[in-house]
This record gives C-alpha cells, sequence and structure tokens, in this order.
C-alpha cells in the first residue's frame, strides 16, 4: 500500500518548495520530492535557483564587487589598500556556504510546516480513480499516492548543437560557478541575464572577457534606451561584445577553446580563450518525470501544457515555474506556486504577469517592469515618458555611482503607469516600487506626489514621475 497524500509536488526549487509550503499551510498533507545533491549526496533543495543560479551568481557578484571596488574605487574615498590579493577558494567557499544555508532552509521550513520530504527522482507510474501514483527513485525506490500533482521540475542550460557542456572548458551556470581559478580570457556565447552576470564576476576578478550574442541588438527584451546605456557603461568596464555573430566550429585542445566565427560584417573571425561558457537560454526539464505514462501533454519545445490557472490536459494535475509557459523566472515561479495551492483549495490564486520585475543583477543594475517604449510603439498605444539620470541624485554622487537613469512610461490619456526601467545603482531595489504602483494601477502622478526620502536613491524613481508630466524639480 503505498503512502497517501492531498498534494505531491515533484520538484523542490524556489516554485516547488513554496508550493508545498502553502498547500501545507491550507491544511494539506503535502509531499515534496527533490532530487538535488549536495556534495555529501545529502539533499540540495532550492533547484537550479539555491544550487546553481540565483543565490551563489550573486553570492559570487557581491564578492568580486568588493575586490573591484577595493582594488579600483576605494582610493576615490581616501582608502588606500596595498597588497590586494585574491584568495579564489576561499571566495568560493563562502559562495557553497551561502548555498548550503538556503538548502538548510528549505529543510527547516519543511519541517516547520509539515510537509514530507523525500529525497529522489519523482515520475508518473499510473492513474487511477483519480489518485495518481508517483514513483520516488532515491537509495530507495517506493511508490506515493494523491489527488493533486504539482509538477516544478524546472529547466535545465540548452547546449549547442554538437558542443556537450564537459564544466571543465565548455561550460554552462553550473561549471560557470565552480571554476577556483581565474581564467586569462574567457569566452561567453549569449549576452543574456547569465551571460552577463558570469562575464560580471570574471571580469571582475581579472579575466579578459569576450562576449559573443547572435542577435544584432544589445539585451532586445530591454527596453532600447536602457540597453544602449548598459551596452555603454559594461563596454567602459572592460566587457568585450560582439554583436550579430554567427557561431561556427567549437574546438577544444589543451590549450583551451577557439571558437570560429562570422561577424555582423560577415567576415570569418576566430576566439581562442582559456574557458568557454554557453548560455544561449534553458530548455523545461521533464527528464525522467514520465508524462506519457498518464497522458501528460507537453508542447513542440518539451514544455508542459497549461491553461491560464496551471492545469495540465489531466484533472487535478497542475505544473508550474520553468517546466511552463513564460518567464524563467524563481519569482514567478513562487507567484503561480502559491497561487496553484490555493485553486486547489478552493480559492482565487493571481499570478499577473504584466507585474512581474526583471533583473540582471550586474553594476550597473538593469530592471524592468511592464511594457517597454518599442512594444507600445509596436502596439500603436499613446504614451508619455519620463526619464532621470542617477548623474543628478544626491545619494548616487554620495555612494560614487552615477552610471545609469530610471525611466517612466505612462499612458497619455489616463497617466497609469504602463512601464518602468531602470539601469543604475540597486535597479533590483528600486523596481519594487514601481511593480507595486502598477500592481494598483497607479498614475505617473501618484508616484510623483508621494513623499520620498532625501536623500534616497528612490528619488530618481519620483522625478522620472515628475519628467513624465515634464516637471523634474533636481534635472
Amino acid at each position: 500500500m503505498s503512502k497517501q497524500f492531498d498534494v505531491i509536488v515533484i520538484g523542490g526549487g524556489p516554485g516547488g518548495y513554496i508550493a508545498a509550503i502553502r498547500a501545507a499551510q491550507l491544511g494539506f498533507n503535502v509531499a515534496c520530492i527533490d532530487e538535488w545533491k549536495n556534495a555529501k549526496g545529502g539533499p540540495a533543495l532550492g533547484g537550479t535557483c539555491t544550487n546553481v543560479g540565483c543565490i551563489p551568481s550573486k553570492a559570487l557578484l557581491q564578492s568580486s564587487e568588493h575586490f573591484e571596488q577595493a582594488g579600483h574605487h576605494f582610493a576615490d574615498h581616501g582608502i588606500e589598500v596595498k597588497g590586494l590579493s585574491l584568495d579564489m577558494p576561499k571566495m568560493i567557499g563562502r559562495k557553497d556556504t551561502v548555498v548550503k544555508q538556503n538548502n538548510e532552509g528549505v529543510l527547516y521550513l519543511f519541517k516547520k510546516n509539515k510537509v514530507t520530504f523525500f529525497h529522489g527522482r519523482g515520475s508518473f507510474v499510473a492513474s487511477k480513480d483519480g489518485v495518481y501514483d508517483i514513483r520516488v527513485a532515491g537509495t530507495a525506490e517506493e511508490v506515493i499516492s494523491a489527488k493533486h500533482i504539482i509538477v516544478a521540475t524546472g529547466s535545465n542550460a540548452r547546449t549547442l548543437p554538437g558542443t556537450p557542456f564537459d564544466e571543465e572548458t565548455i561550460l554552462s551556470n553550473d561549471g560557470a560557478l565552480r571554476m577556483v581559478d581565474v581564467p586569462k580570457k574567457l569566452g561567453l556565447i549569449g549576452s543574456g541575464v547569465i551571460g552577463l552576470e558570469m562575464g560580471s564576476v570574471w571580469r571582475r576578478l581579472g579575466a579578459e572577457v569576450t562576449v559573443l550574442e547572435g542577435l544584432p541588438t544589445f539585451l532586445g527584451a530591454v527596453d532600447q534606451q536602457i540597453a544602449k546605456e548598459a551596452h555603454k557603461a559594461f563596454t567602459k568596464q572592460g566587457l568585450k561584445i560582439e554583436l550579430g555573430v554567427k557561431v561556427g566550429e567549437i574546438k577544444t585542445s589543451k590549450k583551451g577553446v577557439s571558437v570560429a566565427y562570422t561577424n555582423a560584417k560577415g567576415e570569418a573571425q576566430a576566439l581562442d580563450v582559456d574557458k568557454l561558457i554557453i548560455s544561449i537560454g534553458r530548455v523545461a526539464n521533464t527528464i525522467g518525470l514520465a508524462p506519457e505514462t498518464v497522458g501528460l501533454k507537453l508542447d513542440e519545445r518539451g514544455a508542459i501544457v497549461v491553461d491560464g490557472d496551471c492545469k495540465t490536459n489531466l484533472p487535478h494535475v497542475w505544473a508550474i515555474g520553468d517546466v511552463v509557459r513564460g518567464p524563467m523566472l524563481a519569482h514567478k515561479a513562487e507567484e503561480e506556486g502559491v497561487a496553484v495551492a490555493e485553486r486547489i483549495a478552493g480559492q482565487h490564486g493571481h499570478v499577473n504577469f504584466n507585474t512581474i520585475p526583471w533583473v540582471i543583477y550586474t553594476s550597473p543594475e538593469i530592471a524592468w517592469v511592464g511594457q517597454t517604449e518599442e512594444q507600445l510603439k509596436a502596439a500603436g498605444r499613446a504614451y508619455k515618458a519620463g526619464t532621470f539620470p542617477f548623474l543628478a541624485n544626491g545619494r548616487a554622487r554620495a555612494l560614487g555611482d552615477t552610471t545609469g537613469m530610471v525611466k517612466m512610461l505612462a499612458d497619455a490619456a489616463t497617466d497609469e503607469i504602463l512601464g518602468v526601467h531602470i539601469v543604475g545603482p540597486m535597479a533590483s531595489e528600486l523596481i519594487a516600487e514601481c511593480v507595486v504602483a502598477m500592481e494598483f494601477r497607479a498614475s505617473s502622478e501618484d508616484i510623483a506626489r508621494i513623499c520620498h526620502a532625501h536623500p534616497s536613491l528612490s528619488e530618481a524613481t519620483k522625478e522620472a514621475a515628475l519628467a513624465v508630466d515634464k516637471r523634474t524639480l533636481n534635472f
């Protein structure tokens, strides 16, 4: 007789573990299955985000930022640093400690909320009379059952055809976070979020970094005024970014990696580097899930097909996060996890795709929510735009970081905020105010009329709102 639960969650990443906890809070008997392992073979809850994504990358970004500040900017503050050196094993060790703390934090939350955890890979076995059997393949194999299944199996790094990851020379985000030596020359294919963040880490630590991007525009999903400002800043820092390239043969040897490509002019080029990070997106992870055993429908990209409420084609089977449509963001997965748990309980879970914030944790940071100016133009929507540079912000001057701006877009007739785009210091934190404003359908006038602390970076948001009506006070 298999163990019976009300809800089984397959996957313990941000979407999965949050869904499990919320379902438990709502009174359900919940199990969560996750196969991630730590170095000792024990559970490492938190998924890609905690283990090889958001958390470790931010730890290294912070460490590398301290190193760059000490080496290049402390002197501006009257702080002299002599004999600056880099202890990479210690830096990687700190990153691993941060990851471990997050792993253990999720285990604690499961115990606190009485979620039963199974360490192993979950897969569908069969369904009968509205109940699904799920196999857990771990140290010991067993089958558990539940009426409601939430699939939250995440995503995997996309490979280039014919160039598999060896995580030694050809690296995914996983290998890029595990390097214990700074490569002299580092290549990146793809200038998306992961590529730019990893490129920033290793450039700060001393690598010569070249980014090859196939698209003709830099950060095509970002408002292009903001993207151009970011491109200028990254180029000034020393990142070499080539756009519109076509990657050809990639060869590895004892010396490193050689990438043959044609540039935007159609000229044949070669890039020789010690390490190559491939960051060309991610694909939904259904490996080992056995969806065919119960008839779970996948789309042509291998993602699980769901409706607007995250329901699959099977009754009481749900899917969330990277394994379904929509942006592959940890916080999007979390919101879907909460919403699904509440829908199972008969409540009305809420996820607004129009107010999901995006962040790139480079320096300067890039963050945005809502529509870009290009999207509004394409839709033929009349709008007003206001910008305010951090160069005119007192707190930014005191920080010594005046790169970038805040840009606000509002409806020309109603003044409702349609999008906010930021490149500059602490953009990841500043965007939260804008998300709240848009969720409540605020106008730019609402932000302009709210008192913001002085001196603070948030004043730039207020000033951008004032700029929509062409009445900035400090620029």
